[in-house]
């Protein structure tokens, strides 16, 4: 019998600084990752867009371009220490790829399109666990990317201790 190679499996995990998002990411090593070399697993930060603006966009608040460049990088330092934490992680998968990316936008926005634009098999999220009301308010992410992107997407939910 031949041996027949196996398939290249693209993963794609929703990270940040939530309790939710480190539980998903320590499941989905344990129960989905099998240490086969063809598999990449991608872990995703999305920067959330900026609250205010600088005073050309018309919207009245008047900001230093210091001030935005202080909000810019902390920013960017947030994101950081969210992915190298996602990265540690993973210091244990012998064989898989690991790679990270960080994007600016919405994150239903940004965790859709890159689902589609990488070609992932999976998309691993976190679930916050609101309850019917505050999901009406603030919206759910990994509902609203559940129902618009096209590959299996596995909600996991952190046990209540």
């Amino acid at each position: 019998m031949a041996d027949v190679a196996a398939k290249e499996r693209k993963i794609l995990v929703a990270v940040d600084e939530s309790e939710e998002s480190t539980y998903a990411l320590s499941w989905c090593i344990e129960n989905i990752i099998t240490g086969n070399s063809t598999d990449t697993l991608i872990l995703l930060y999305s920067i959330p867009p900026r609250a205010v603006y600088s005073s050309l966009d018309g919207s009245g608040y008047l900001f230093s371009s210091d001030i935005l460049a202080s909000m810019e990088r902390y920013s960017n330092e947030v994101a950081q220490c969210i992915m190298e934490k996602a990265k540690r992680a993973c210091k244990d998968l012998v064989g898989v790829k690991v790679e990270t990316i960080v994007e600016h936008g919405d994150a239903r926005d940004v965790i859709c399109q890159a689902a589609e634009k990488l070609h992932v098999d999976m998309l691993v999220m976190g679930s916050h666990g609101y309850g019917v009301i505050k999901r009406a308010f603030l919206g759910s992410v990994s509902n609203h990317c559940a129902q618009n992107v096209r590959c299996p997407v596995l909600i996991v939910k952190k046990p209540k201790n």
